[in-house]
C-alpha cells in the first residue's frame, strides 16, 4: 500500500529517535507489513532506523502482537548481558515512543513500531550453498534454546491455528467450494494432489493433544531472511521478524525453514525443474539446528522435525493455494498468479521429500 512520505515521517517523529528525520524509504521484501528506513541525523552523526506498520488485517491483536514482542526480546536480552553477548546486535531493540510505550496506534487501529537498524550485516533472500544453510540452523536452533525455560503459556496466540494444519485444510476445502473467483477449474491438479495429505494433515496436532510433544515458544516464521548474518564473519547473529512468535510446536519452526531453505530456487518460481528439496542443504540446516538446539530435545521432539518439514511444506502450499482461489488478499502479490506459482513450488518440494523420506528421519533421529 502507498503511503505519502509526509505521513510516514510524521510517524516516525512520534517514536524517540536521536535527531532529526532526513529522510524515509520503503524497505525490504516482506509480504505483510509495511516496512521503511528512516534515516535521522544529530551532532553526533547519522542514524538509521526500521519503521513498521504492522499489517492489522493478518495481525488482529496488535496489542497481544507486541507484548510476545517485548517478552521475548526483553528476555534474551537479559541472557544476552548474562552470558557476556552482545544486547544491540544479538537482538531487536524497540524504540520507545515519545511517551515511554514500545509501540502506537495510529487514527486508523494500525500498529506502529520502530526498532534500531543493526549494522554491518546482510540476510539471504535465496539459498547459497550449505554452509549459509548451517548457519541458519545455528541461528534458528540458538533461538530456540534461548527461549527453552520460557513459559510458552505467557505469550499471546496472536493468530490462532496459525499452524493447525487440519484447519488450514478446512479452509482450503471452502475455498475450493466457493470458487469466489472462477479459478477452481484452472487449478485442479494443484488441488487433487494437497487432497491426497488430508489426512497426514492431523500428524502433529494429534501428536500435541495426546501429549507426546511439548508446547514451546516458537518463532513460526523461520525464513532465512528472517536471520541477520555479520559481514565480517558470515556467522548469523539475530533473529528478526517476531510478529509470529507464540506458544508452538519445534517441528513448525524446523519444517519453516526446510520449506524455505531447501529449495535453491525463488518460492515463485515458474519453472518447476529448477525447484527441489535438495537433501544436502536438509541435512546441512538439521545439523546446524541440532548443534544448539539438540540438547534441549526429547526423542519425540527429535522424530518430529522430518515430519515437520514436510507438514509445514504442505500447508504453506495449501495457504498459497487457498489465497489464490480465494483473490490474493493475504499474500502481497506483484503480478498475476504469483501466489500460484508459490503454491505450484511448495508442492513440487513435498513430492520431492517423499522420494527422500527415510533418509531426512535418519538425520534428525
Amino acid at each position: 500500500m502507498y503511503m505519502d512520505t509526509s505521513f510516514v515521517k510524521a510517524m516516525a517523529d512520534r517514536f524517540d529517535l536521536r535527531g532529526k528525520v532526513t529522510s524515509v524509504r520503503d524497505y525490504g521484501d516482506g509480504h505483510i507489513n509495511d516496512t521503511f528506513l528512516v534515516e535521522t541525523r544529530d551532532a553526533d552523526g547519522v542514524h538509521d532506523y526500521i519503521l513498521q506498520r504492522v499489517n492489522k488485517n493478518v495481525f488482529t491483536d496488535g496489542q497481544g502482537l507486541m507484548q510476545n514482542m517485548n517478552a521475548v526480546t526483553n528476555y534474551i536480552r537479559i541472557a544476552l548481558i548474562l552470558s557476556g553477548g552482545d544486547p544491540v546486535r544479538e537482538v531487536l531493540t524497540l524504540v520507545p515512543t515519545r511517551e515511554g510505550k514500545s509501540y502506537l496506534f495510529d487514527e486508523e487501529g494500525y500498529v506502529w513500531r520502530t526498532t534500531l537498524r543493526i549494522s554491518d550485516v546482510f540476510s539471504y533472500s535465496v539459498v547459497v550453498d550449505g554452509d549459509q544453510l548451517f548457519e541458519t540452523g545455528r541461528a534458528f536452533g540458538h533461538f530456540m534454546r534461548q527461549l527453552d525455560r520460557f513459559d510458552a503459556s505467557e505469550l499471546k496466540e496472536t493468530i490462532p491455528n496459525f499452524h493447525n494444519t487440519p484447519k488450514r485444510f478446512e479452509a482450503f476445502e471452502k475455498a475450493v467450494e466457493e470458487d469466489k473467483m472462477c479459478r477452481r477449474a484452472s487449478v485442479m491438479p494443484e488441488i487433487a494432489f494437497a487432497m491426497q495429505y488430508k489426512e497426514f494433515a492431523k500428524t502433529l496436532v494429534d501428536q500435541l493433544e495426546k501429549g507426546e510433544l511439548p508446547l514451546r515458544v516458537t518463532h513460526n516464521d523461520t525464513k532465512i531472511n528472517n536471520v541477520l548474518m555479520d559481514k565480517a564473519s558470515g556467522r548469523a547473529i539475530c533473529v528478526i521478524d517476531l510478529d509470529t512468535v507464540m506458544p508452538g510446536l519445534v517441528a513448525y519452526d524446523f519444517g519453516d525453514s526446510i520449506r524455505s531453505g531447501a529449495n535453491p530456487a525463488a518460492e515463485d518460481e515458474r519453472d518447476l525443474s529448477k525447484v527441489t528439496m535438495d537433501f544436502e542443504l536438509y541435512k546441512a540446516f538439521a545439523n546446524g539446528y541440532l548443534e544448539e538446539a539438540g540438547s534441549i530435545l526429547t526423542p519425540a521432539e527429535r522424530r518430529s522435525l522430518a515430519i515437520g518439514a514436510k507438514m509445514m511444506t504442505l500447508e504453506c502450499g495449501v495457504r498459497f493455494l487457498t489465497d489464490y482461489l480465494e483473490g490474493d488478499h493475504y499474500f502481497k502479490i506483484h503480478r498475476e498468479g504469483q501466489n500460484l506459482d508459490r503454491a505450484r513450488t511448495q508442492f513440487k518440494m513435498v513430492a520431492d521429500m517423499e522420494k527422500v523420506w527415510d533418509e531426512m528421519l535418519k538425520v534428525v533421529e
